[in-house]
């Protein structure tokens, strides 16, 4: 099987990927999401697959492990030829339409409350005077968050009204949407399952190092940890609201023992997860592209 990795460069998880497709006899290629190309009524000229980015329609899967940076229509582009080619049969791990729900934070927490989930109250809006409100009603104590964006970054903690009124308000001229979020008083840590066709596969506790947030990027560390059987049913009906194939749930308990969900991520990470639960994530994930259980 030849297998795309989507990607914008070689980092860890696309050569741990292309290890395990070696490992199971496949082929798995390095493709620049920038340099993707298509061609519409024409056939493909078979001698393009010796190109250094060759086009996916020769490929049998395709692994999407980023979306670079780029205008309106750069992204629009890139998330059409990944319509069109499940539309051929091609697999897409994830499909295209989880990935257009998961990168945008206020329709994955729309999807995952009209499951029924719990999650943070959470505001919206589009001007800085409504966040400002937003931030009243919210208690005086929220989370700011690009709806774009992972591991963490760009997140903040809002507490005072100053800090608030020069935040929104710079969002605002940056013609950003804002999104405020009620902070939930955890213990220091949350979980993270990784699932993948409808099975948890493996999950870690992540505890924060001091900071409130509890991502590994941000210096928190992953521990082994078995979710109860409440917990993983709410991981898996998370991963089916928003339509993965392979997901990572992010789960946070509150203070008063309920759980929260606080976020899917439709292309997850496992560089901390791999050794702290011993499972080859890569070699799961390259078998499941070839059909595999």
């Amino acid at each position: 099987m030849r297998i795309a990795i989507l990607s914008g460069g070689d980092g860890w998880h696309v050569r741990d990927l292309q290890r395990a497709a070696a490992d199971l006899g496949h082929l798995a290629k390095v493709v620049d999401f920038r340099r993707v190309q298509t061609v519409v009524g024409g056939s493909v000229d078979e001698s393009h697959t010796a190109n250094e980015h060759p086009s996916l329609d020769t490929f049998d899967a395709v692994i999407v492990r980023t979306m670079p940076p780029g205008s309106l229509e750069q992204v629009v582009f890139r998330m059409d030829i990944l319509h069109a080619l499940a539309g051929r049969g091609v697999k897409i791990l994830n499909p295209p339409r989880a990935l257009e729900v998961c990168v945008d934070k206020y329709l994955a927490l729309e999807r995952l409350h009209q499951a029924g989930l719990q999650v943070p109250q959470t505001i919206v809006c589009q001007r800085a005077d409504d966040a400002l409100e937003a931030f009243e009603k919210l208690g005086r104590d929220v989370v700011v968050k690009p709806i774009f964006g992972s591991e963490g970054r760009g997140m903040m903690r809002v507490t005072d009204p100053e800090l608030a009124w020069r935040t929104f308000r710079t969002i605002e001229r940056t013609q950003a949407v804002i999104y405020l979020q009620r902070f939930i008083r955890h213990p220091g840590w949350d979980l993270r399952a990784f699932v993948l066709k409808g099975k948890v596969i493996a999950s870690v506790r992540r505890v924060s190092s001091g900071d409130w947030r509890t991502n590994v990027a941000q210096g928190a560390r992953a521990e082994l940890c078995k979710l109860t059987a409440v917990q993983e049913e709410l991981a898996l009906r998370a991963s089916t609201a928003v339509g993965t194939i392979a997901a990572g749930v992010d789960l946070l308990p509150g203070p008063n023992g309920e759980m929260y969900v606080i976020e899917v991520n439709a292309v997850p990470g496992w560089r901390a997860l791999a050794p702290a639960t011993g499972v080859d994530v890569a070699r799961a994930i390259v078998n499941a592209c070839a059909g595999g259980a």
